[in-house]
């Protein structure tokens, strides 16, 4: 059971971290253009020497400030249920359920899965030369994969 507790602990700790680069980092859409490399993430529009406030349609401009919260409230939902299974580690008595640190992590999953699905249908569309999905993209949807997993064995998972 404790190599089970460490296991979960550890991919939760990697879950965290990874929100925190495909959230900050600018490589959601990478493409190629006569300059050279260009990446678009939620935050900046780069290329090779530079980068610049990422600019976006003025219809679009809600949909990229959803994108952006709902991946901020994900880290924050994360690292709360983080908090709390350690909390619930050492308070829970034997064979009680960490539900409250299960409910966080669905909680996350769902602001993944929102943030994500709104750039995918809204924003995912860059001129250039062959543009595709970057690191920070696909991140963000292993992070979802991740979170939906954590969060179902927390809800299974008792302390022994």
């Amino acid at each position: 059971m404790l190599v089970l507790l460490a296991g979960i602990f550890v991919v939760h700790i990697a879950t965290v971290i990874m929100l925190f680069v495909s959230t900050i980092a600018n490589v959601w859409i990478a493409s190629s253009s006569m300059s050279g490399p260009v990446s678009s993430g939620l935050w900046l529009w780069c290329n090779t020497t530079t980068c610049e406030q990422l600019t976006v349609k003025s219809g679009e401009e809600a949909s990229l400030k959803t994108v952006q919260a709902f991946m901020i409230l994900s880290i924050i939902f994360s690292v709360i249920a983080l908090v709390m299974f350690i909390v619930q580690l050492f308070t829970l008595e034997k064979g009680k359920r960490f539900y409250i640190t299960g409910a966080f992590m669905l909680v996350c999953w769902m602001c993944i899965l929102t943030g994500v699905s709104i750039y995918t249908a809204r924003l995912a569309d860059m001129e250039g030369l062959k543009p595709h999905h970057g690191y920070c993209f696909i991140l963000a949807w292993i992070c979802f994969c991740f979170s939906f997993i954590i969060g179902i064995l927390y809800l299974v998972l008792r302390k022994k």
